[in-house]
């Protein structure tokens, strides 16, 4: 006999007892009542899917007698089988004596569920006013996986709630103390456990209350089991060597035509240094075409595979070519499908339901598939390796550096990636990829294989959602990336309703429940950049200092708003930089001997005045990174001073970035001026310094980074 998906009362209260946590005394009719005659007592009736009894007069608070209880129960019998409710049992109680804080709420309510994060824990206030209460005091939420007891006890020491339980608000006494909620919170950790083992996805306990002895005792508890989705039936491992470095390629949709979508990825791919016959187009009837070996069809690739596949295809050939592919069982480690209409809004004719049930069936039964990018893939860049997959025309995108660096660009959005290209196009990386649909290939299975490749690079993800099965694994390989050091910076678009509705309508990106998500994948380790503006300044230090580290930060200027705007944002996610009484001592003399001690205040930030010309930038500097983890050089170029000629931003340029070298410390530099002082910005960044056109960029891209959750022991 199948159980019920609902989990009722009495079915919970043995699994809370199980985990260590103290439900109230309790016994069912037809069973031992162990009570005394006048003992208060509270009688419920149980019915299948009765979430709330009180509102179906299904709870009674009444003095113990048997038969005055038997009598309560039937009727609520009744009540519940007129609302159509299957009768379970009535249960009775003991009416637990709780104590409470005056004039403030005291009830919790918590929640486990099982959802695309694994389980969380929800803590925060309970009773009838928990909506109201939860605008005031949001409540906690702790995604076991990353969650240890002890700093989901330090978060909750914080709240509200923690803070009325345990006294620290004015005017109120302690109800229970820290290693009482620390044992409360080690049986909530261990009830999920149990819950995971029973099949459940969601245990409320609701209201959980103080007993005279200061223990949280829940007085109320139900859940529900649901069926378990079946695996994520992940890409074939090794796609992202195939994309990193494809030692054959093959290209199907090329027209003779100039300006067509597959001619301009051909036209990219003239630049990959290829020997000569590995990089084959597909065209029935052409031996050779347009200069490269031409074959008939993908059945050709299977006794002699490419690692890459691009299907420049309308969808509906697209699909029936991957069909072919997989059914003779190989000929492509990757595939890239070019077209949308698949899976996506554009798919009238199911062919995105095709394509997943071709692979997951293919997997599951231990065929072979390719790993499949898209749809909607418009391509991907490996810079040091001239590799461009994408149809844009090289005259509307100038080519990626070729001194690439150790970053990484993800984004679900393709266009997204073409616009930070050009809006940044020093940005020196090692990998982009523009993920498309994400049909099969998903940011969740770059980062898994990204974090299997010790030894790279930060990693920058644009996200607008993620599908069934992806969330957890992306948090999984974002603790591996920050275990090795590396930063992940993401910036999540969509993050009202409409804003996922747009996603969903050109990426099919999932709603989901955002502020869990970025709960889940902080305390897997990455950093939330806010806004665009926030995310590309961010880059510009992952660029320059793809190892950075948190720390007190200094600032040196020659202009007063810089000092006061940078002041303006330091506090608990960009601490500044501190003298001590020596460095402090040591700032006045230096002062006295550049002749500034009259102009220039001895203090952080540090305002050397138009004043100051390159000597005194580079001694300030100098002493400022003893007593700073970063430093940041605001340079106003407008005074005579400072020396903004070509040789003169070259020689301020070698010397900072010696301090950076001899210091092993972040150097930036903001010249917040216009296009006549382009030339004197690139000296720096061609010296390897993050660059800023407004201080206000570079220290908020570095509190992106700072951020506030901590990485993964």
């Amino acid at each position: 006999m199948n159980r019920s998906l609902f989990v009722h009362e009495t079915e919970a209260y043995a699994l809370l007892e199980r985990a260590g946590l103290r439900p109230p005394r309790h016994g069912v009719e037809g069973g031992l009542l162990p009570f005394e005659t006048g003992e208060p007592v509270v009688v419920k009736g149980l019915g299948e899917n009765v979430w709330h009894k009180s509102e179906l007069g299904a709870v009674h608070f009444l003095p113990y007698e048997k038969q005055s209880v038997l009598n309560e129960i039937k009727g609520m019998r009744q009540r519940l089988d007129a609302g159509g409710h299957r009768w379970i049992e009535g249960l009775v109680c003991e009416q637990i004596d709780t104590t409470a804080c005056p004039h403030l709420p005291s009830e919790a309510l918590v929640s486990l569920t099982r959802g695309e994060a694994g389980w969380t824990v929800l803590f925060g206030f309970g009773g009838m006013q928990a909506d109201a209460l939860a605008e005031l005091a949001p409540p906690l939420r702790w995604p076991l996986a990353f969650t240890p007891v002890g700093q989901a006890l330090r978060e909750l020491e914080t709240h509200l709630l923690g803070r009325i339980w345990l006294g620290r608000i004015r005017g109120t006494k302690e109800l229970t103390d820290r290693a009482t909620l620390e044992e409360f919170l080690t049986s909530l950790w261990a009830l999920a456990r149990i819950a995971e083992d029973e099949g459940l996805t969601l245990l409320e306990l609701n209201p959980v209350a103080l007993d005279t002895d200061g223990l949280p005792r829940p007085l109320d508890a139900v859940g529900s089991r649901a069926p378990r989705p079946a695996p994520r039936c992940a890409p074939p491992p090794g796609f992202l060597s195939a994309l990193r470095a494809p030692r054959r390629i093959a290209l199907a949709g090329v027209s003779a035509g100039e300006g067509g979508v597959g001619r301009t990825i051909l036209e990219n791919l003239g630049h990959y240094p290829l020997p000569a016959g590995d990089l084959v187009i597909i065209k029935p009837g052409q031996d050779v075409f347009l200069g490269h070996p031409g074959l008939p069809d993908v059945a050709a690739l299977r006794d002699n595979p490419v690692d890459l596949l691009l299907l420049a295809l309308p969808a509906p050939i697209a699909v029936s070519t991957l069909e072919k592919l997989v059914a003779q069982g190989g000929g492509a480690h990757c595939v890239g499908l070019v077209a949308g209409g698949i899976g996506d809004g554009a798919d009238r004719d199911g062919l995105g339901l095709k394509v997943l049930a071709l692979l997951n069936e293919a997997r599951a039964a231990g065929r072979w598939t390719p790993a499949v990018l898209g749809p909607n893939f418009l391509g991907h860049w490996v810079p040091g390796r001239r590799l461009n997959t994408s149809f844009i025309p090289a005259e509307k995108l100038a080519a990626a550096r070729a001194d690439a660096g150790e970053l990484t660009l993800l984004s679900q959005s393709g266009a997204f990636l073409l616009c930070l290209l050009s809006r940044q196009p020093t940005l020196r990386f090692g990998l982009g990829i523009a993920l498309g649909n994400q049909l099969d290939v998903a940011l969740c299975d770059v980062l898994s294989a990204l974090a299997a490749e010790p030894g790279h690079g930060p990693v920058a993800c644009y996200v607008e959602g993620f599908g069934p099965g992806q969330l957890a694994p992306a948090a999984e390989a974002i603790a591996q990336l920050r275990a090795q050091g590396r930063h992940v910076l993401i910036h999540r678009a969509g993050n009202t309703a409409a804003g996922q509705a747009a996603a969903a309508s050109h990426t099919g990106a999932m709603a989901s429940d955002i502020t869990l998500e970025r709960a889940l994948l902080e305390r897997a380790g990455a950093r939330f950049a806010s806004t665009i503006a926030e995310f590309d300044a961010a880059l510009v230090w992952l660029d320059a200092c793809p190892h950075l580290k948190s720390g007190p930060v200094a600032l040196v200027t020659n202009a007063g708003f810089e000092s006061v705007n940078g002041s303006d944002l330091f506090g608990s996610g960009l601490p500044a930089a501190h003298l001590d009484d020596a460095a402090q001592q040591a700032l006045r003399t230096l002062l006295q001997r550049h002749e500034l001690s009259g102009l220039v205040a001895a203090r952080l930030p540090l305002d050397l005045t138009p004043m100051a010309g390159p000597s005194d930038f580079i001694a300030t500097s100098a002493l400022m990174l003893e007593s700073a983890a970063v430093l940041v050089v605001g340079l106003v170029p407008f005074t005579r001073q400072l020396d903004t000629s070509r040789d003169g931003a070259a020689k301020l340029a070698r010397f900072l970035s010696a301090l950076r070298d001899v210091h092993h410390k972040p150097v930036a530099v903001v010249v917040d001026a216009g296009v006549d002082y382009a030339d004197f910005r690139l000296a720096f960044q061609q010296a390897g310094l993050p660059v800023f056109d407004r201080m206000e960029s570079a220290l908020r891209g570095l509190r992106v980074l700072n951020g506030s959750a901590a990485a993964p022991a």
